[in-house]
Formats: structure tokens, sequence, C-alpha cells
């Protein structure tokens, strides 16, 4: 009987309907606004989530996240936040390396080949974090 309880207790219950929508519109909002920081000036010169939409994303993220845990939703949720925090990271590295090194203009072409890496980066994160989503399927690893 105790083994019963144990197994049953391991199983990830299901999340509502809600949150499985607030997933797919806080990937919608990361994913809009990667693509406006393309377009609005060719390469992002700061991560794509820095815009009004991702720090609303991850903001949503945050205070959804208690709601999702012991889903499978739980690990796309720490995806996300993780790559918001991580995009920042690197480009607070490229803005470094433009502030130090750009004088010399050996940091100009590190810093945007820092930005254009991080921006793949970020799209690589959202694409293959979706496509697991969209099979209701929780992120290896998280």
């Amino acid at each position: 009987m105790a083994e019963t309880y144990e197994s049953q207790a391991l199983l990830p219950a299901s999340p509502s309907a809600s949150l499985i929508s607030t997933t797919l519109l806080i990937y919608a909002l990361y994913g809009i606004a990667a693509v406006f920081g393309l377009v609005s000036s060719g390469f992002p010169l700061i991560a794509p989530f820095f815009g009004v939409l991702g720090i609303v994303a991850v903001i949503i993220a945050y205070v959804r996240r208690a709601e999702v845990a012991g889903t499978w939703l739980a690990s796309h949720y720490r995806w996300l936040i993780r790559t918001f925090w991580f995009s920042l990271l690197w480009a607070m590295v490229g803005g470094l390396v433009l502030v130090t090194l750009g004088l010399i203009l050996i940091g100009i072409p590190i810093a945007f080949g820092i930005w254009i890496a991080a921006t793949i980066w970020v799209i690589y994160r959202l694409v293959r974090g979706y496509a697991l989503f969209k099979d209701s399927k929780a992120i290896p690893g998280m």
C-alpha cells in the first residue's frame, strides 16, 4: 500500500488550462520581443528581451511560477526565466567588451559577435522550448 502512495506522489500533476495559456502567452511575448529586437536595429545592441514585452513576460513567469510547481510546465518556466537572465548577462558582457576594448577597435567586432551569438542562442531556446511545450513535454534537465 505504501508503494502505491509513493508512486502516486511522484507523478506530476496535470496543469490547468489557464496555466497552459499563460505559458503560451509568455512564449509569445518572448518571441515578439526577440523579433522586435532584431527588426528594430538589425542587431539588438542589448539582449532581445529588454523591451517592455520581454520584461512583462519575465514578470508573468515569476508571478505564476509557484502555481506550476509539480507539473511539466515548471521546467518551461525555469527555462524561460533562465533564458531572460542569461541573455541579460551576455548583453552586459558584450557591452563591457565594447566599452573596454572599443577604443582600440577590436572590441566592436567582438561585442557584436557576442550579441549575435546571444541572439541566436535566445532564438534556439525559444524554438526548442516551444516545440516541447506544444507536445506537452517537460524540458529535459530542468
